[in-house]
């Protein structure tokens, strides 16, 4: 039920709609039960004649079974239209909050910090925005209005009995406590069942999710016979997991038709003992018998109902999880126009396991309007400042500063919208070229995207080598490109924003000398002006920087100029010479 109460308070919006489908719901289920109490009045007319029901109202019997008749047409009519209005407005409803409840995880995903992806898997976080959210859209379709319309059921039918013949009513009623009971058990049952159905089904997702995108690396290993095995084994756990919570869901009709034929059973031959001793009248036993099996039988799905909304319920639950996941890196309340670019690390101790330091103590100066190189071989903690930067995360001890002030008292967005960022796994969207450069700016001309790609020396391979120029479709990830066209539009893109920081992951790693060449010259254009960080390996790339930092071991060991550094005969040294081919490691 918490699953339910929760997501009653996240619907507070829709409450209106619920109580307007769940009127026409109950309204439809109460003309539904009408006909047996015609029949059982059409049953005392036809035997009673002039001492029947109506005849206070008609003498002849015949113009009392015209009235019948005719009320019998508006019953049906009036079921019709509200079956016709529940439908309309229960699955209506359901697309509503199914939309909504889409769109407000996955905005509330954009507010979450990288740790928290890093921490679940891709398939994981498209099972609950895409499956879970469906699995609640069936519920609403259907069993909400199927649980309404038991309850109605019971209630109507309830007073009726109680009213009309209260001595044979309790019988009718006795199977209820026994259903009842076995719903809540079932429920609770269930409950663990169906969350490990959704927790397999996110693992078959992720499954899926990371073969579709290494799909080369499984070509290129001859792996997909093992891939296909470990596949089944993630299916086989899924269909174990359903299999369990089927097992029991499906033991639950059965039992229940077992106490309806009890009291179905009971009324049938108790109330008729008592017709024949003329203790209750031949109508009412009608209605009663009729009315009995529309009171027990409706109960028999009630398994199925209880199964769906199991099913639905695991899933609100791991929807409205990720909802109520607060953010760890709170945004801050000053807004930022325009940035100056100057940025300092002071004392920075960061881990992405806080027991793990990546960064030992890290301080760095990087004046505005200069270009900063970090240096350092693999694992040394380069990248890492880079996220520190663009505040994808916040460090355990010290300060990341910006023109002074401390990144987390800023407005991520406003810093942000000032960083001009190219990382060393480009990820292009599926769409054009055009689009692609365009993601930085969307409202920028196509002259301003030409000259975008012209500085980042990628209009020419556009418009000589791709099939449609900025037209072209790039594939997922921009699959149909090589990786220096992708490096290329990267930056491309980057320097669209016209950011006042750029900060270049790996930039060029992904090309060869002589595109090299061509984007080191247009970064050397788009860098007048602006704060530059360039993370790189290769060191012939930043022998023109202001000022190169030596990390190691997350520590920074050297500063200075390239000239000044491969005089001093230390670490940078070694590398300027492994990578001139004077020295070998």
């Amino acid at each position: 039920m918490r699953a339910l109460s929760r997501l009653w308070s996240y619907a507070v919006g829709h409450r209106p709609a619920l109580v307007v489908a769940s009127a026409f719901s109950i309204l439809n289920k109460l003309f539904d039960l009408a006909p047996p109490i015609l029949i059982g009045v059409a049953v005392d007319t036809v035997i009673k004649r002039d001492a029947s029901f109506l005849s206070r109202w008609l003498e002849q019997p015949r113009d009392q079974l015209v009235l019948l008749a005719i009320i019998t047409l508006l019953i049906w009519g009036l079921e019709s239209l509200f079956e016709y209005l529940w439908g309309i407005w229960w699955r209506n409803l359901a697309q509503t909050i199914q939309h909504e409840l889409r769109i407000d995880t996955y905005a509330h995903l954009q507010g979450l910090e990288m740790r928290w992806f890093e921490d679940r898997s891709t398939g994981d976080v498209i099972a609950t925005l895409n499956d879970d959210v469906n699995q609640l859209e069936r519920f609403l379709d259907h069993g909400a209005n199927d649980l309404l319309q038991v309850l109605t059921t019971v209630i109507a039918i309830g007073i009726g009995f109680f009213v009309a013949a209260p001595s044979v009513a309790w019988m009718a009623f006795l199977p209820i406590p026994i259903i009842i009971w076995g719903s809540i058990k079932y429920q609770k049952t269930l409950e663990p069942r169906y969350a490990e159905v959704r927790d397999q089904a996110a693992a078959v997702n992720t499954h899926l999710a990371n073969n579709l995108g290494g799909m080369a690396t499984i070509k290129a290993f001859v792996a997909e016979e093992r891939e296909v095995r470990r596949m089944a084994e993630a299916s086989e756990a899924y269909r174990h997991a359903n299999r369990s919570a089927i097992r029991l869901s499906s033991a639950f009709s059965p039992l229940i038709r077992i106490a309806i034929v009890i009291g179905f059973t009971g009324t049938l031959i108790y109330g008729g003992f008592l017709t024949l001793d003329g203790s209750l009248q031949e109508g009412v036993y009608t209605v009663m018998v009729f009315m009995t099996q529309r009171l027990l039988w409706p109960l028999t799905s009630l398994g199925q109902t209880v199964d769906l909304y199991q099913r639905a319920m695991a899933s609100t639950n791991r929807i409205l999880n990720v909802l109520d996941t607060e953010p760890r890196l709170v945004d801050g309340s000053t807004g930022v126009s325009r940035l100056d670019g100057h940025l300092r690390l002071d004392g920075v101790w960061f881990g992405y396991d806080p027991n793990l330091p990546v960064l030992h103590d890290v301080s760095l100066n990087i004046p505005a309007g200069s270009t900063t190189a970090i240096v350092g071989a693999t694992g040394s903690g380069k990248s890492t400042i880079v996220k520190l930067i663009m505040r994808f995360y916040d460090p355990q001890r010290g300060s990341v500063l910006i023109d002074g002030q401390a990144l987390p008292e800023l407005r991520i967005r406003d810093v942000r919208s000032q960083i001009g960022f190219v990382s060393q796994d480009v990820y292009l969207f599926e769409g054009t070229v055009r689009d692609n450069i365009a993601y930085a700016r969307p409202e920028a001309s196509f002259d301003e995207i030409i000259e975008a790609a012209r500085l980042a020396e990628a209009h020419q391979f556009i418009m000589d080598d791709l099939p449609a120029g900025y037209d072209t479709i790039v594939g997922e990830r921009g699959q149909k490109l090589s990786g220096g066209q992708r490096q290329r539009l990267s930056i491309a893109r980057a320097v669209l924003a016209d950011p006042q920081i750029l900060l270049l992951d790996e930039a060029t790693s992904a090309v060869d000398n002589e595109t090299e060449a061509a984007i080191q010259r247009s970064l050397d254009r788009v860098s007048a002006g602006r704060t530059v960080v360039v993370i790189a390996h290769r060191l012939s790339t930043i022998r023109n920087a202001d000022c190169i930092y030596v990390l190691a071991d997350g520590r920074v060991v050297e500063s200075g100029t390239h000239e000044a550094l491969v005089t001093a005969g230390g670490l940078y040294t070694a590398l300027w010479q492994v990578q001139t081919g004077d020295r070998r490691l």
